[in-house]
């Protein structure tokens, strides 16, 4: 017998103790991601009662020591449930906040767009009504002017009723 034929392959050997620690670890991670999970993806998640009621307990502790234990207990549960479809819900929500902080970036730049005095907002205004044909036009001019008054009385030009009204009136229309 070789040298080689004493040692088995890699794959025949089961997890080292390190590799079952990471695994435990991650599967708390996991647990405590699912608390910051809506309770309607949670109910679609359809993880055991068990699991349900921890993490239930797990958000009326407040004491670290307790929260910690509980989290790992939400770990020992975690290891009968399939992470992937938890998973896949937590991504989701990462892109939907993104998305949602992406849109709300490009309606502050159309606010921003929208009360420059030149041909840039004059632009965007035409085009912001072709998109919007259901939209108050007399409204958004209203608040486009009172914003830009606001602007120009105030030394901070990103303040001023006004100009928080034009934003939200752009977010109702978006939606």
């Amino acid at each position: 017998m070789t040298e080689a034929e004493d040692f088995d392959a890699p794959e025949d050997l089961p997890p080292s103790k390190s590799e079952l620690k990471r695994q435990m670890h991650e599967l708390q991670d996991l647990g405590a991601a699912i608390v910051t999970l809506s309770k309607e993806r949670i109910k679609a998640l359809d993880l055991p009662e068990k699991l349900l009621d921890a993490l239930k307990q797990w958000q009326t502790i407040s004491a670290h020591g307790g929260r910690r234990r509980q989290l790992q207990y939400i770990g020992k549960l975690m290891r009968s449930v399939d992470p992937e479809p938890i998973r896949r819900a937590l991504d989701e929500q990462h892109r939907g906040s993104a998305e949602q902080t992406l849109q709300l970036h490009r309606l502050e730049t159309l606010r921003q767009t929208l009360l420059d005095e030149g041909d840039n907002g004059q632009q965007a205004l035409t085009d912001w009504t072709r998109q919007h044909p259901q939209a108050d036009i007399q409204q958004l001019r209203s608040l486009i002017r009172a914003a830009r008054k606001d602007a120009a009385a105030s030394s901070e030009q990103r303040s001023g009723r006004a100009y928080r009204e034009l934003f939200q009136f752009l977010k109702e229309h978006e939606q």
